[in-house]
């Protein structure tokens, strides 16, 4: 990440504005002021009126700072960023392009790296078809285009690169699917964590499976899914159930992205239990705003399986507080629906509460009870049960009986594996 200092200006239709200058802050640009134009839609030429365009760059020939860059607080159409971009003689972004540039810089892993680019020549084909209409029409393909680069080439070697990277990423697509069968006839459970950038969702990740995530305070720092196993945070019941820590949501979240991630974005489709973090120190009207946001996107998805909210970070407001921001969830019906758990991952506060929803939410949990024979070949059996199942109970007469809870469908492996060693199912 590059931590020198650089300065920005937002360009926004409303004063929502945190969120934005969040995001710049991620990509190391200050935002030192703000020009806001209360407008239902935006002007069709410049995204804001020709006036308030004079009037920022009357305020760049007067400012004693410097400028790297305008911000536009919403996505700006092909002939909007070109103008812009003409009439400021500023590199122009707008909400897409700033969300794609903070995860080219987050992207570590070949997947995500691959992905970010998907998403970049996805968003970029538009532009390049603008620019070739204007270099067409005998205009320089703009002020931030490079004069008169071929656009046209560019243009062709976005759609072959699209092709390839398409390609590659259904190759990784296929692989993570067999994964994904081969944990669920080895008897796991799906776990996935979802919710809100910067909720603490890698943090909690970090508190079940005992291992280090990476964690910043920062939008969009987890992009690749990790995967690990909480069996080891189970001491009693000894259910196999693996966690996976996925990319953060924000509001309408570009669908560039939803394409370019959609092998990531599987691994909450296809979970037995979804995780939604949510961070209940901000204001309870902020609080039910991400809620919703994040609920719509696992809709989008198309998630199923049961959703535990965790309202993390109780650590940081009081018991009144906490008290208000349920009583004011409940009145607005968005928790209707699913289990609501308040914790504090710093504190460690409430977890085993968590789990053990997470353990009441699993799907198919069956029942069997095995009576085997007093030879080793049972204990290597024995064994394999208390690392794929819940043991209830274990007894030892002139036969070894053991009652367990396990995932449906390794029922019929364990019944297999049992009859293999002399035993019988009761």
């Amino acid at each position: 990440m590059n931590t020198k200092q650089k300065n920005a200006i937002l360009i926004s239709l409303d004063d929502s504005t945190s969120e934005i200058v969040q995001l710049a802050d991620t990509l190391g640009y200050t935002v030192l002021k703000e020009f806001i134009q209360h407008r239902e839609n935006p002007d069709v030429n410049f995204y804001i009126g020709c006036g308030k365009v004079d009037e920022i760059k009357e305020y760049f020939e007067d400012a004693e700072e410097s400028f790297d860059l305008v911000i536009v607080n919403g996505e700006l159409k092909p002939s909007q960023w070109f103008a812009l971009e003409k009439k400021l003689e500023t590199k122009v972004y707008d909400r897409v392009r700033l969300i794609l540039a903070i995860f080219e810089e987050h992207a570590e892993r070949r997947e995500a790296l691959l992905q970010v680019k998907l998403a970049q020549l996805q968003y970029e084909r538009p532009y390049v078809r603008e620019l070739i209409h204007r270099a067409k029409a005998g205009e320089h393909p703009g002020f931030m285009a490079g004069g008169e680069y071929q656009v046209d080439d560019y243009y062709e070697m976005i759609k072959r690169q699209t092709k390839k990277i398409g390609e590659d990423l259904q190759k990784i697509r296929e692989n993570r699917e067999l994964q994904r069968q081969t944990r669920s006839k080895s008897g796991f459970y799906s776990t996935s964590l979802a919710g809100y950038t910067n909720a603490g969702k890698s943090s909690l990740m970090n508190l079940l499976s005992g291992e280090k995530v990476k964690v910043e305070e920062q939008l969009f720092s987890t992009l690749s899914t990790t995967t690990r196993s909480i069996t080891a945070k189970n001491k009693e019941k000894k259910i196999p159930i693996l966690l996976t820590d996925t990319v953060g949501f924000i509001e309408n979240l570009p669908a560039c992205i939803i394409d370019a991630f959609h092998s990531t974005l599987e691994e909450i489709e296809f979970a037995d239990v979804v995780i939604l973090v949510v961070d209940g120190s901000e204001a309870k009207e902020v609080v039910e705003k991400k809620l919703r946001v994040s609920l719509n996107e696992l809709r989008n998805i198309g998630v199923g399986a049961p959703i535990i909210i965790a309202l993390n970070k109780i650590d940081l407001i009081d018991n009144e507080s906490l008290n208000t921001l349920r009583e004011h969830l409940d009145q607005t019906g968005i928790i209707d629906d699913h289990v609501f758990v308040d914790i504090s991952v710093k504190e460690n506060k409430h977890i085993e509460v968590l789990l053990q929803t997470i353990y009441d939410s699993l799907p198919h949990m069956v029942k069997i009870t095995f009576q085997l024979p007093l030879e080793e070949k049972s204990h290597a059996f024995i064994s394999q049960l208390y690392e794929k199942t819940q043991v209830i109970k274990i007894t030892y007469s002139e036969v070894i009986t053991v009652e367990v809870e396990c995932n449906e469908k390794i029922k019929e492996k364990l019944i297999a594996t049992c009859r293999a060693v002399k035993g019988d199912i009761l």
